[in-house]
């Protein structure tokens, strides 16, 4: 692999992870924050959908935290796979459609930073993908958290990025219908 290999990612080597983003976890969170990253994620999977990206979403144990959002689940072209493993990739499950999706590229976003967001990242870099980490789409409770998962998945490998760096790294050109309909929800 290249150096630089590792920050790109395209349509057909990448998933959407949603990780956790789930009613009562939401209640507990910034409410300005909270819809900011509510519409970077929402953002996300528009474009995953629009530009044919898989979309894996998480919920952690949903009898106590809820379910997706509902403005989100709407969007998810799957149910979302339940949990009680913090990370991801510590449910035979959700490994096992992780593995069968096949992607290398992993785009993450969810809550919260620090636990499972994290926990899933330093797992997903064990197993030799890429991780891109959406730090407008990803949160905690506490900035601090937040900042401390960011920058323990940055040292550990992971790419910090934005929701708006994904979407155009994934359109690749203007002047497509895609381009053409996506580009409308950053403006």
């Amino acid at each position: 692999m290249k150096p630089l290999d590792r920050f790109l990612i395209d349509t057909p080597s990448t998933l959407l992870m949603v990780i956790d983003f789930q009613e009562k976890l939401c209640k507990a969170m910034d409410p300005g924050i909270l819809a900011m990253q509510e519409g970077n994620v929402s953002l996300l999977l528009d474009a995953a959908n629009e530009l044919g990206v898989p979309v894996l979403a998480t919920e952690q144990y949903p009898a106590g935290l809820g379910e997706t959002l509902p403005v989100l689940r709407e969007k998810i072209p799957e149910p979302p796979l339940e949990k009680t493993s913090f990370s991801c990739c510590g449910d035979d499950a959700v490994a096992a459609r992780i593995e069968a999706i096949g992607r290398r590229n992993v785009v993450v976003c969810g809550m919260e930073a620090h636990i499972c967001v994290l926990q899933t990242v330093l797992d997903l870099l064990g197993k030799g993908h890429n991780v891109h980490v959406v730090s407008d789409a990803v949160m905690s409770r506490k900035k601090k958290n937040w900042r401390t998962g960011l920058e323990m998945a940055a040292t550990a490998g992971a790419v910090i990025t934005s929701a708006e760096t994904v979407l155009f790294q994934l359109l690749k050109r203007a002047g497509t219908p895609e381009f053409k309909k996506l580009s409308k929800l950053v403006r």
